[in-house]
């Protein structure tokens, strides 16, 4: 069975190009999703880049145009590179697509139109080229969380093959006698290399979609897990975090304490200033637990204008340190909507394992209490649960 190298390349931008449309399409769904435009972009540039490269017939044909064509796939090269960088960080490097572009504009000029040599020009592109797509595969080889891991190393080794292909391709031409190579020959290696070149161009924009999901998923999965209000996390998440925590402490004697957090007078605040200041306080209130627990400390909403804090390794007498220390920087602090000076004030109550046990929900029983019993004595202090038994 023949396969006719021209043919095989135009599938090959056609596919291109309708990846290119489809992360389009993705884009305008997914707006927030970094990295989607400038691989858009990149996949349109290597389209039309191919396009216009493999759709002359014949020994006549436009020299200026093949050095367009190649001067665009070097640039789509480029903005897919930025794209990786943007999936990653958020940041790019601008100049790396008009690197690669001027380079390959540079070298193509000179072996299509002042001093034609078709064996030069086709060890030039590839080297080129296949650094590009070796930058691509070492910025995907990374360390990071699964599943995102995977996409980043599938579509990283799709990126090297592709690479290391472009290198053989430079080395096997340079091998090969004067006169004797075409890109168009039906020689075994040319239908080999593009077929290849084919199959990994596609897995890696399929790799980068795969990316895009993964990133989204774990979006959504963060989301789940956060109050979506003040970015604390939610109850669910907290009581799965007491579940594993409970556990190790009953495995291995640790212990652990609870912070029980109500914001006092809430309900008069909502009635007198409206609710979106109420927000805006519960917004502050967790904006300053955040700064003041510990880093190995669980902050969430628990509930209304009600949050906790799980403490793993933490006695009674250390979290009431860590509650004292909260409420005090809580309560020295003013807060101002629409030019008012609003005060606010918050009840914490304290229990730990040692007194309570490890069950979650009689430590947050506890904790409850000895909140309840902080408001009954005048509210804007911590009170411990032992403290409350006597």
């Amino acid at each position: 069975m023949t396969f006719d190298i021209r043919t095989m390349l135009m599938t090959m931008s056609l596919l291109t190009l309708l990846f290119s449309g489809l992360l389009i399409l993705a884009g305008l769904h997914v707006g927030n999703a970094r990295g989607v435009q400038q691989w858009a972009l990149g996949s349109l540039y290597i389209g039309l880049g191919l396009c216009s490269a493999y759709i002359q017939q014949g020994p006549i044909y436009n020299t200026w145009l093949l050095v367009f064509a190649a001067t665009l796939l070097a640039g789509g090269l480029g903005l897919q590179l930025n794209g990786i960088q943007v999936f990653k960080t958020g940041r790019y490097n601008k100049y790396i697509p008009w690197l690669l572009a001027g380079l390959m504009f540079i070298q193509n000029t000179w072996f299509v139109v002042i001093d034609p040599d078709i064996h030069a020009r086709v060890i030039a592109n590839s080297l080129l080229y296949a650094l590009g797509n070796a930058a691509c595969a070492q910025a995907l080889f990374i360390r990071v969380e699964q599943p995102l891991r995977t996409a980043y190393w599938f579509t990283g080794m799709s990126f090297a093959i592709f690479a290391t292909l472009l290198l053989t391709r430079a080395i096997t031409v340079f091998n090969a006698q004067p006169d004797t190579y075409s890109l168009y020959s039906p020689a075994v290696f040319n239908t080999v290399s593009v077929f290849i070149g084919i199959m990994s161009e596609m897995c890696v924009t399929f790799g980068f979609v795969l990316m895009l999901n993964s990133r989204l998923a774990a979006e959504l999965q963060k989301l789940a897990l956060l109050d979506p209000l003040t970015g604390a996390l939610n109850r669910r998440s907290l009581e799965q975090e007491a579940d594993r925590l409970s556990a190790r402490c009953t495995r291995t004697g640790d212990t652990m304490a609870v912070m029980m957090i109500d914001v006092d007078n809430f309900k008069s605040i909502n009635d007198r200033y409206g609710h979106p200041v109420g927000d805006a306080v519960l917004i502050h209130l967790a904006e300053v637990a955040q700064k003041t627990i510990r880093r190995d400390d669980y902050f969430a909403r628990y509930g209304g204008e009600e949050f906790c804090i799980l403490l793993p390794s933490t006695s009674e007498k250390d979290a009431w340190i860590l509650a004292e220390r909260l409420r005090q920087t809580y309560a020295d602090m003013m807060m101002k909507f629409n030019g008012k000076v609003l005060h606010s004030t918050i009840s914490i109550g304290v229990s730990d394992s040692l007194h309570v046990g490890v069950e979650f929900t009689l430590l947050i029983a506890a904790a409850d209490q000895a909140m309840y019993i902080a408001k009954q004595k005048g509210r804007n202090r911590v009170m411990l649960h032992s403290s409350c038994l006597g």
